[in-house]
């Protein structure tokens, strides 16, 4: 008689989502039942044993009791695997008869690769035979991943080559490898209340709600990874800062939710669309999706009260004609209606040329006819074109200095966003930043397609010209080819650039160096770039995050092996791991494949200690060189 593990086996074989190479996907089963998929359900209502196990009736009403469901598929003795069989004896991931990776209580997901979808990638580009390690910590497990890392390999770049870090000024651009989420808890010391823009171009979370990892990324776990990232980079930010996150439209709205809840609803600033391509969809029922999107949010609320607003949008300009006056620009309009105000109810009429300019019924002018001929007399009024200073146009952001806001005080260290955002910049949004133009950068920089959609450098100029001045600072952390850095050298911002992909040293740095030596493409020409500044270059010490290197690239299982021997003297094992188990049952690691040995010595590892904390820079086990002791002084200003 079949058991119920197997009815249930037969019945998921009949939905083609839940498995993979003749093995069930159980974290897609499990998402899929905390998310009540109806398909799901009805699968389950036709099994009657299955029906009546997992569903009550109430009342005449069938419920779904998903807790219990997911309690059994992730019963160890439903179709436990070879590699699951193995992790169960030796007791790893083990905890309270659930495995962390499936439990609802994620706070936190880090990913030793945090962007295997680099921003912007598409479903073309997406599958990849690559080994990732995915894992997720629990509150109770998380001591001392956030304290602030030991910075190493230091480098100078400028237009003379490289050089070795002799001092670190707080002017320098950054461009620092390693993890983001820990790489920005590192920056919190220095650059607290700081930075004034920050881009991001994050993984766009495709293919069904799932990062393309081995081990799948759910849709709440991809939340849980910007949450954790979006919160530390709020930190980062002054009062007056602004943060633009990129995102296609699968997550967007999530994403929204997500992003009000960390900065405030208040705080949010717009969502502005940019055109990807020009394409059409080969679903029939789908539209084409050539389009992404921007969010955008300020640290702190915008002021609306008369004060700000005459303080930011109101700018007084002097006059030859008029040297005692002050002129200021304003709209002559009101939202009253014609029938609300018969006074108003006029055509204004250029004097000097006879320009007509007709009241509009639905928002006349804001002053009576008498008023107008009063001004009109003593020249008061000037139309288009009358004088110069009627051309300047007011900045998108008024953008107060430190030594102004210190006069002014706490009340006006805000950000100030009008719609010439959106007036000046749309048409180049949605004509002139496609991702091809990002490909097309990157072939003439290095000669071939070096990295899959990358954003483009007028993209970032128009958003950089209007939310900074020089000197800013300027933060991307998911710096991918370096468009954000390239495009805040030019333009005299002050960058910061985190990435922990390989292609770090080969495509963003190797880009960099390109600019400082004054390449002229993307905005070169346009903001007269012929080369200059410099940045640093360094990374987080690896201690941990070594032997993962290691165990990525090995070929066989005798290379695994000594890879493990080395771990048991030097790497930070989880305590989860019962060393003497895992060597009593080596013949069974031997047993499971290549990557299931590399996927079990991953887990093996403390995820607390990937990289050198600070705290342990003067501990000898580490081997922290006196130079690199100076300038993480330095750096962190520990006198």
């Amino acid at each position: 008689m079949k058991t119920l593990f197997d009815e249930l086996a037969a019945l998921l074989k009949q939905d083609a989502r839940f498995w993979a190479d003749d093995q069930l996907l159980k974290n897609q089963v499990i998402e899929h039942a905390l998310k009540l998929d109806k398909d799901l359900l009805k699968l389950l209502l036709s099994y009657p044993r299955l029906k009546e196990h997992f569903f009550a009736d109430v009342d005449g009403v069938l419920v779904f009791d998903k807790e219990k469901f997911v309690r059994f598929v992730n019963n160890k003795a439903f179709l436990p695997d070879s590699y699951t069989s193995f992790k169960n004896k030796i007791g790893l991931m083990a905890k309270d008869g659930r495995y962390l990776s499936e439990s609802r209580e994620v706070v936190l997901a880090w990913p030793y690769k945090d962007c295997v979808l680099e921003g912007g990638q598409t479903k073309e580009d997406q599958k990849r035979d690559e080994i990732f390690w995915n894992t997720i910590l629990a509150p109770d497990e998380i001591d001392r991943l956030f304290e602030p890392k030991v910075l190493t390999n230091w480098k100078r770049y400028d237009a003379q080559g490289e050089h070795p870090v002799t001092e670190i000024k707080d002017t320098d651009n950054l461009i620092i490898k390693g993890n983001n989420l820990l790489a920005l808890h590192s920056l919190k010391k220095r650059f607290a209340g700081k930075v004034k823009l920050t881009y991001i171009d994050p993984p766009y979370n495709l293919d069904s709600d799932s990062f393309q990892y081995n081990d799948r990324f759910s849709h709440s776990t991809w939340l849980t990874f910007m949450r954790n990232r979006l919160e530390i980079a709020k930190d980062l930010m002054m009062n007056l800062g602004l943060i633009f996150i990129h995102i296609g439209d699968s997550e967007l709205h999530y994403l929204k939710v997500l992003a009000d809840e960390v900065f405030g609803r208040d705080n949010f600033i717009a969502t502005i669309p940019r055109k990807t391509r020009s394409g059409k969809s080969d679903v029939p029922y789908k539209l084409s999706q050539d389009f992404d999107w921007m969010l955008i949010y300020t640290k702190k609320a915008i002021r609306t009260d008369a004060l700000f607003q005459r303080t930011v949008q109101r700018k007084y300009y002097k006059s030859d004609d008029y040297p005692d006056d002050e002129w200021r620009l304003t709209d002559l309009t009101t939202q009253r209606t014609i029938e609300e105000r018969p006074n108003s109810d006029f055509t204004l009429v250029n004097p000097r040329t006879g320009e007509e300019y007709p009241v509009n019924p639905n928002r006349c002018w804001g002053i009576t006819k008498d008023s107008v001929d009063e001004y009109l007399a003593k020249g008061k009024i000037v139309f288009p074109g009358d004088y110069d200073f009627l051309d300047i146009k007011r900045p998108a952001m008024r953008v107060f200095k430190s030594e102004e806001i210190a006069q002014k005080g706490d009340d006006f260290d805000k950000a100030y966003v009008s719609s010439d955002f959106l007036n000046q910049a749309m048409d180049d949004l949605l004509k002139h930043t496609t991702n091809k133009k990002g490909t097309d950068e990157i072939v003439e920089l290095f000669g071939y397609k070096a990295f899959s959609y990358p954003k483009n450098e007028l993209l970032m100029q128009r958003i950089i010209e209007y939310t900074t001045s020089e000197g800013d600072i300027v933060l991307d952390f998911f710096s991918g080819s370096g468009t954000t850095a390239a495009v805040a050298h030019k333009m005299g911002r002050q960058y910061i650039g985190v990435e922990q992909m390989d292609y770090m040293e080969t495509i963003t740095v190797e880009r960099l160096k390109k600019v400082v030596a004054g390449e002229q493409g993307g905005i070169s020409k346009a903001v007269n770039w012929h080369g200059g500044g410099s940045f640093v270059y360094c990374e987080l010490m690896q201690w941990n995050g070594q032997f993962i290197e290691r165990i990525q690239v090995a070929q066989d299982t005798e290379t695994l092996q000594t890879i493990w021997k080395e771990m048991q003297e030097k790497a930070h094992l989880s305590y989860r791991l019962d060393i003497r188990k895992f060597n009593e049952h080596g013949d069974e690691f031997a047993d499971l494949s290549l990557e299931e040995q590399k996927h079990f010595l991953l887990e093996t590892l403390d995820a607390n200690q990937l990289y050198v904390n600070l705290g342990e820079m003067d501990d000898e086990t580490y081997g922290v060189c006196e130079e690199d002791k100076r300038l993480n002084k330095l750096f962190y200003n520990l006198g």
